[in-house]
């Protein structure tokens, strides 16, 4: 059915929300509402699979604004769609408590997939999402039932493309033959220091293409027509991943119409009235469109309710055709884990172990108890130990490309039915901060796995050897960073990961580490808090000892030789800094106490530490970067030796 004059209403009603909405919190980004609504709109009204009164329905299409300045353009549809977004939080655009933030933001806003801004990010995210649709459809999909089959779609800008996470995400789309993705690039030849050109002028369709994506273009923007041809075209890809390139004007119908300035800064009262004139919309009242296009947006919304039902009804014939698999469908979109994750039988160890073997151990099990793990690594699977020997399919090779790995993964996570993972040595998780940065910050259950987590990896030295990483991730909120001291610690703190379903890092050791079997009966229930004392008990030690990782078995040996001069001391393993603060004072005054002085030991910076004690205290940490030797030389050149932890305790408590 062509479009009409209803349509084109609907698309200026679409921009005047917008610049009314920017307007009044004078402060926004206009520019792309105004050049962007015609291709938005075509793509809610004639092709996105969505229910606006059920926005988490399973087998929805799903929609990323990966340029997520563009927020205002989003809000407006979502309230025009029907998504409960009312013309008051418009109003309160920008504002402190509102459902209309700055950027979009996961878990605020009804219809929001995925927190958006920082450029580039939403754009690798669609492609987690692709991922993710794409393994779940080879899971549950039948010859004659697809009851995994949606797209993923993003829009994006010049900003996007320019940032290289874009570029790794593309490549790997490319390579997968994603072909359910699609990504709309608004192509307006303006950011915010001017023209592309300054900085821009690769040719970007033969990019795309070399990256193994089709790469339709629309040479008019405001054609809804050329823009509706486009997407019908690239929903037939049977291979590959599709990029339409949409020749937009930023800021259209503006008085700024093409330039920089209208990239970020609100349109005046006056130049919003104009913007008003230009496009023929009749109101110069803010916040105001015509009556008539009520029914119309409430047709598009029944649109999708139908959509919904009819997949329903294909559900429920599924369920009495193929009832395991559509028990599996439950459990992979339960949060729930099953109670038989880690068993006690599972813990036998003979020899010491690195973390990482640990870690592949436990992960080789739970991947038979929890089908929906998957994950991978950066092209470091053999290192980071992070392959299923038994469940191929569930391996992820994200090759040498951390940035889109992390965003990706988070991708996967925000879809929803599966468990993933990504892993690298955690000197490069500086190439993976703003993804895990932003999967904190949504609360999105992704993992990510970092191996060679200290001076301990040796010889590769300090290009390679983290020092103040291990802080830094702690800085971040809402993230669990998971030091595991021994294998016992590792099972449980993947066991607890899994269960808690929150963002979190877990830190391994290249080294092999010591098994702490005859504390092993302390180490279930006190990982589980964070912390919890390893060896000692209240009230007889002259000392707290407080270590993560490899530098718990270092604090035991430390301790045990203070012992033989008649110094008691407490130790206490420190798996996980923020699930402990979350403790209850009492767990966490019985484990610190405020009469002893505290010793902490950790192979990295020390800044941090201190926050933990009451008392009197030391931090024995390294405040420099590493040192290229075999990983026992490294850890004798920064005084990580018993006797030189012990001496240092000594000379701290004047003994």
């Amino acid at each position: 059915m062509p479009f009409n004059e209803i349509d084109t209403l609907a698309v200026n009603a679409i921009r005047a929300l917008a610049i009314d909405m920017i307007e009044k919190a004078n402060s926004g980004h206009p520019g792309l509402p105004l050049g962007l609504a015609p291709a938005a709109y075509a793509l809610w009204s004639r092709h996105l699979n969505h229910n606006p009164s059920n926005p988490d329905w399973l087998n929805r299409d799903r929609f990323v604004l990966s340029a997520g300045h563009g927020s205002a353009m989003l809000y407006a549809m979502l309230h025009l769609f029907g998504y409960g977004l009312s013309m008051d939080e418009l109003k309160r655009f920008r504002q402190s408590g509102s459902l209309t933030p700055g950027h979009p933001e996961y878990g605020r806003t009804k219809g929001v997939e995925t927190t958006t801004g920082p450029l580039g990010q939403g754009f690798a995210n669609a492609v987690g999402m692709a991922i993710a649709e794409k393994h779940l459809s080879t899971v549950f999909n039948t010859p004659e039932f697809g009851i995994i089959n949606h797209h993923t779609y993003a829009l994006a800008g010049d900003g996007d493309l320019m940032e290289g996470v874009s570029n790794e995400a593309a490549s790997i789309a490319g390579h997968m033959k994603l072909n359910k993705l699609v990504c709309l690039y608004d192509s307006n030849g303006i950011t915010i220091d001017g023209s592309t050109a300054i900085t821009f002028t690769e040719d970007v369709k033969k990019r795309f293409l070399a990256l193994e994506w089709d790469v339709l273009e629309v040479m008019d923007g405001n054609d809804l027509e050329e823009l509706d041809h486009a997407f019908k075209k690239a929903k037939k890809s049977a291979l590959k991943p599709t990029l339409i390139i949409a020749k937009t004007n930023i800021g259209f119908a503006s008085p700024k119409q093409d330039k920089s300035s209208v990239h970020g800064e609100p349109l005046k009262k006056e130049e919003v009235l104009a913007t008003k004139k230009t496009l023929g919309w009749p109101w110069e009242e803010p916040f105001k469109y015509p009556e008539e296009l009520l029914p119309h947006f409430e047709a598009l919304a029944l649109n999708g309710i139908k959509t919904e039902k009819k997949w329903l009804k294909l559900l429920a014939s599924y369920r009495e055709k193929h009832t395991e698999l559509a028990a599996k469908l439950n459990d992979f979109f339960s949060p729930q884990l099953p109670e038989s994750a880690i068993k006690d039988e599972d813990l036998l160890f003979d020899k010491p172990l690195a973390t990482r073997e640990a870690s592949n151990k436990a992960l080789n099990l739970l991947a038979g108890r929890v089908e929906n793990l998957i994950g991978g690594s950066a092209d470091l699977a053999a290192s980071t130990k992070t392959d299923f020997a038994g469940y191929p399919e569930r391996n992820l090779h994200f090759g040498i490309r951390e940035h889109a790995m992390g965003a990706i993964i988070n991708g996967m996570a925000l879809h929803g039915g599966l468990r993933p993972f990504g892993s690298t040595f955690l000197v490069f998780s500086d190439y993976m901060r703003p993804a895990i940065r932003l999967a904190a910050m949504m609360d999105a259950p992704s993992t990510f796995v970092f191996t060679h987590d200290s001076v301990g990896l040796g010889e590769d030295g300090p290009t390679h050897q983290p020092v103040e990483h291990i802080m830094s991730l702690r800085l971040i909120p809402n993230l669990a960073v998971w030091r595991p001291a021994d294998a016992y610690e590792t099972f449980y703190a993947w066991e607890q990961i899994l269960k808690n379903r929150k963002p979190a890092c877990l830190l391994l050791s290249r080294q092999k580490l010591p098994i702490q079997a005859t504390h092993k009966d302390r180490i279930k229930e006190g990982l589980k808090k964070g912390g919890y004392i390893i060896k000692g008990n209240a009230g007889i030690s002259d000392v707290e000892i407080i270590a993560s990782g490899s530098e718990v078995p270092l604090a035991l040996d430390a301790a045990a030789l203070l012992e033989k001069g008649g110094i008691m001391a407490k130790v206490i393993s420190m798996p996980c800094t923020e699930v402990f603060a979350a403790q209850p004072s009492a767990h966490r005054s019985a484990v610190l106490d405020k009469a002893l002085p505290k010793v902490f030991i950790e192979a990295g910076r020390s800044s941090g530490w201190k926050e933990l004690a009451d008392s009197r205290c030391l931090a024995i940490g390294i405040e420099t970067f590493g040192e290229s030797a075999p990983d026992k030389d490294a850890f004798t050149h920064f005084g990580f030796t018993p006797e030189a932890v012990t001496a240092r305790i000594k000379e701290f408590l004047g003994k």
